[in-house]
């Protein structure tokens, strides 16, 4: 009998470790999603035209540095009439940027500059900026074309 017990004990072991194991590992991966999302924080700080092209400046004032700006989502366009802009070097519309004061990564208190190359030319309006970061923090800013 005891020599049952001890098996069966092992038996029930076997099988809620592994359950217990995966359960901790998705706790950790949420924990650390959620500090991400906590500590990451922008802020559309200016926008302006030259009729042309649109230049955004957003700065990250969260308290981690955000990476893979490239993969952050701009949408862009009349407040009833926007899309999604992909970044790279074209066809139009397309976006790309740099970091002000030669910086080298999006660390916190650095802005980035976006030149954002819109699919037409500007018309006057009321047009919506809409910065999205990769783990899903946004801000957005209306601004009027005269």
């Amino acid at each position: 009998m005891i020599i049952g017990g001890v098996i069966a004990s092992l038996a029930m072991f076997n099988g809620f470790y592994p359950a217990i194991t995966s359960s901790t590992d998705a706790i950790r991966s949420s924990t650390t999603k959620v500090s991400d999302r906590i500590e990451s924080r922008i802020e559309v700080i200016q926008v302006g035209d030259n009729g042309t092209d649109v230049f955004i400046w957003i700065k990250n004032i969260g308290s981690s540095e955000i990476v893979a700006i490239e993969n952050s989502d701009i949408f862009f366009g009349p407040t009833n009439d926007f899309y999604r802009v992909n970044h790279g070097t074209g066809p139009v519309p397309y976006w790309e940027y740099e970091f002000e004061g030669s910086k080298s990564r999006w660390t916190t208190t650095v802005t980035a500059r976006i030149t954002l190359h819109p699919a037409a030319p500007l018309t006057t309006g009321t047009y919506l900026v809409k910065f999205v970061i990769p783990n899903g923090i946004f801000d957005e800013l209306t601004y009027t074309v005269e």
